[in-house]
């Protein structure tokens, strides 16, 4: 529309009824992405001495990561799980929570494509993604191999399909649209794919779009974006935006650095 067509390139569908939550509402899964959790012990990501700092991950980076996956995943485990496993392991151990904490990784899921079975026709312009959750104390993640956090990331992401999609809606329905839990929680969006340095409003293709900085709305720290770059080398590869308190961020930049030196 920006360059005068009168119409855009793939028609708008509505569509809404195909995720409508079901009648009576009835969910079919834990959710506990929604759980209501107290913070007890006070948060892990306190809103001073928050330090903004992004990390490349190039082809050499996920290779690195790749060594420290189990031998039957090596080969197949996807950058997202790996790249999403690795962080929630760094971030736990830069937070130095008490051991029996539970730390949840949240991660935003789309179900468009064929992969996730809605067959959601090319138009559609709702949401249509979900946040399954994976779950571990933090003595766990901090003393287990890679291997064990990508696994439990592995495993929430493939529940979703489109039971689960129905079962969100209708959660959602009888809870009123909660919000996802935050206490102890990180979440991840993978925004490679989503097109931003291809748009054109006319002056030519962007340089970099995405998320400036890791956080949600007034919640910083909570939330991290996979987005591809190009380094200043010409290598191309994802960059995330982290945010941390000052010391933890030392410690998340050490941790990181031990994965990547094999």
């Amino acid at each position: 529309m920006a360059h005068g067509y009168l119409t855009p390139s793939i028609p708008p569908v509505w569509s809404r009824e195909l995720l409508e939550a079901r009648s009576p509402s009835c969910p079919s899964f834990a959710h506990r992405e929604y759980d209501v959790v107290e913070d007890t012990k006070g948060t892990l990501t306190p809103l001073d001495d928050m330090v903004h700092q992004s990390f490349f991950f190039g082809k050499c980076e996920i290779a690195a990561l790749r060594k420290h996956s189990p031998p039957h995943l090596r080969q197949t485990v996807t950058t997202f799980d790996l790249l999403t496993a690795c962080l929630w392991k760094c971030r736990t151990v830069a937070l130095s929570p008490d051991p029996d904490e539970e730390m949840r990784i949240i991660c935003i899921v789309s179900a468009r494509g064929t992969k996730r079975g809605l067959k959601l026709p090319e138009g559609y312009y709702g949401n249509a993604f979900t946040l399954p959750v994976a779950i571990s104390t933090a003595d766990k993640l901090c003393k287990n191999p890679l291997g064990y956090a990508l696994e439990l990331v592995r495993q929430a992401n493939s529940v979703v399909d489109q039971e689960y999609m129905h079962s969100v809606a209708d959660l959602m329905v009888l809870r009123g649209r909660p919000h996802f839990t935050v206490v102890r929680a990180y979440l991840v969006s993978d925004v490679t794919r989503a097109g931003f340095r291809d748009v054109d409003f006319g002056w030519g293709k962007a340089a970099y779009g995405g998320p400036a900085k890791g956080g949600v709305a007034a919640i910083p720290g909570v939330a991290s974006f996979y987005i591809p770059f190009t380094n200043a080398k010409g290598e191309d590869g994802i960059v995330v935006p982290v945010c941390l308190p000052g010391l933890a961020m030392e410690k998340f930049v050490a941790e990181l650095n031990t994965l990547l030196r094999v």
